[in-house]
């Protein structure tokens, strides 16, 4: 019995060990790749149906209009009268959508099938992209259209400024006043992050830099940044003593945080216990910290600092 219950308890931990190493991008046993298996399993559909069949619901536009709303100005909207936004980690030349998953739950892609320039828009801005899935997703000026799931009636802006990425679409294709506060509600979205009138940032979100292009940021806007002397598996963090000086861990996230995680696969987003029994953030199991030398949102003054230090992409790779 005694054989058998330490046979039951090992392998429990080993299966334990497994999980968390599956989770930090470690190695099968037959040298495949388990992060990239897992990620494949976690995107394909039970099933295997299309993106639609897992809860992704696209929706038709019919004939836009556009619509002044008061803080925004100009915005268009579908034949229902929902407001449309675009988001800055999709490209417009070549046109690209990269929400998909539960963002697209949150966001649901706008068809191109039946869609029609509203009166007084240049119809020649109007495009399609193919999507993931195969179908075809409408475009303004290069930018895929989504609605906002928050949006519960016509010309509502609850998407306004989300995660400091999604922005309702002017007629142009343009943001509609990049930066003004947000419409009627508060934008909040636990799937994919979090705003609101007074622009708040989301726990935890990517941001794209003119330089680096997306890197991580924490809820105060500061930028995030991995040390390429620290390891993924075993976690371990070799920034200690007067290193923490400078360069300061970032908290973990409590379990609503994380939810609220906009750009980030929340599966990636995992616990270090620091030798001081603290809890450090990390992505894909590398520690993050943020850069006493950064003094304000946005700066990303730890760039490359003694060729060890980089800001962090949001599959925990170093942006370089």
């Amino acid at each position: 019995m005694r054989n058998l219950r330490s046979t039951v308890v090992t392998a429990a931990g080993a299966a334990a060990a497994l999980v968390l190493l599956t989770a930090c991008g470690g190695e099968t046993k037959d040298g495949g790749d388990a992060k990239k298996a897992g990620a494949a399993q976690a995107a394909a559909p039970a099933g295997g149906g299309t993106a639609q069949a897992a809860g992704v619901r696209p929706v038709t536009a019919g004939k836009l209009s556009i619509w002044t709303s008061g803080p925004l100005g100009p915005v268009v909207t579908d034949s229902a009268g929902f407001t449309l936004y675009r988001f800055d980690s999709d490209t417009a030349s070549p046109p690209k959508s990269v929400c998909e998953g539960d963002c697209a739950k949150a966001w649901p892609p706008v068809l191109a099938a039946d869609a029609r320039a509203a009166d007084g828009m240049n119809a020649a801005l109007l495009g399609k992209v193919t999507r993931a899935d195969g179908t075809q997703q409408l475009t303004l000026k290069g930018w895929p259209l989504y609605r906002f799931a928050k949006d519960t009636a016509p010309r509502q802006t609850n998407g306004q400024g989300v995660g400091g990425t999604w922005f309702a679409a002017a007629p142009d294709g343009s943001k509609a006043k990049a930066g003004a506060a947000a419409g009627s509600g508060t934008g909040s979205d636990t799937s994919t992050g979090t705003g609101d009138a007074a622009g708040a940032l989301p726990p935890l979100s990517v941001r794209k830099d003119a330089k680096l292009g997306p890197i991580v940021r924490d809820g105060k806007g500061r930028t995030l940044y991995r040390f390429t002397k620290d390891t993924d598996w075993p976690m371990k963090s070799n920034c200690t003593g007067p290193c923490l000086d400078t360069w300061r861990p970032a908290k973990m996230l409590d379990k609503a945080a994380v939810a609220q995680a906009t750009g980030i696969d929340p599966k990636l987003i995992i616990e270090y216990k620091r030798p001081d029994g603290t809890r450090q953030l990390t992505v894909d199991c590398w520690p993050l910290y943020w850069f006493t030398g950064d003094k304000a949102p946005g700066e990303t003054k730890g760039q490359g600092v003694g060729g060890t230090w980089f800001a962090v992409r949001a599959d925990g790779a170093l942006a370089k």
